[in-house]
């Protein structure tokens, strides 16, 4: 009976198992960090408002890596601040819906950015917007910038500021909520564990069946 027995595969299907448990855990470690993170964002919702917010200040290395620049506000996010938007450019309008749930376009506004990586020359694209209204159509409103006041939240690389008082006669966007970020890890962990059982449910059948037919 031992020399029929398969250690090799044996030993492989229990290192594959293991590696599934050990994901498992890793997503419930996961969601504790979710869970930190999203007690952090409520908090930040009823923080004073940053006055004179500069996400590329002149004290901040602006030729830094790319990075940095995807970290630095995490522990920022959802909180009210007021940005400087004097010269706005590169205007964009993309769907989104109002503070009703209507469905439009939300307009932002370019009022810093970050090209460059002087290391690497990569252009990395790292953008302060303001988004300042929504409207049913594309049309581009007629801004000239000033101030934004509003939550701050990620924008692909950079951030936006959701404004909570629309501008250039455009409507109220619908607020960002900490409560929308997706946080799947509880059911990934399950997931993770699942495989395991089944792959070593499936493995021990089989090794039954086989064995009980060469008997």
């Amino acid at each position: 009976m031992i020399r029929q027995f398969p250690v090799i595969p044996t030993i492989l299907v229990v290192a594959a198992a293991g590696v599934m448990v050990w994901l498992g855990f890793w997503q419930l470690g996961r969601a504790d960090e979710k869970a930190a993170l999203m007690a952090l964002y409520d908090a930040n919702l009823e923080k004073p408002t940053l006055q004179d917010f500069r996400p590329f200040s002149d004290d901040d290395d602006p030729l830094s890596s790319r990075k940095f620049h995807e970290t630095r506000f995490d522990d920022m996010l959802f909180r009210r601040v007021e940005m400087p938007c004097p010269n706005p450019g590169q205007w964009s309008a993309v769907a989104g819906r109002n503070n009703r749930g209507q469905t439009g376009y939300v307009h932002k506004f370019v009022c810093e950015s970050i090209e460059n990586d002087f290391f690497t020359g990569e252009e990395i694209g790292v953008r302060a917007f303001a988004t300042i209204g929504w409207s049913s159509a594309p049309a581009r409103p007629d801004w000239k910038g000033g101030n934004v006041e509003g939550l701050l939240a990620r924008s692909g690389d950079g951030v936006q500021v959701f404004a909570s008082e629309p501008l250039a006669d455009l409507q109220p966007l619908a607020k960002p909520d900490p409560n929308d970020l997706p946080n799947n890890h509880l059911a990934y962990a399950g997931q993770w564990f699942f495989f395991a059982i089944t792959a070593l449910v499936i493995y021990f059948l089989a090794i039954r069946t086989k064995l009980a037919k060469r008997d």
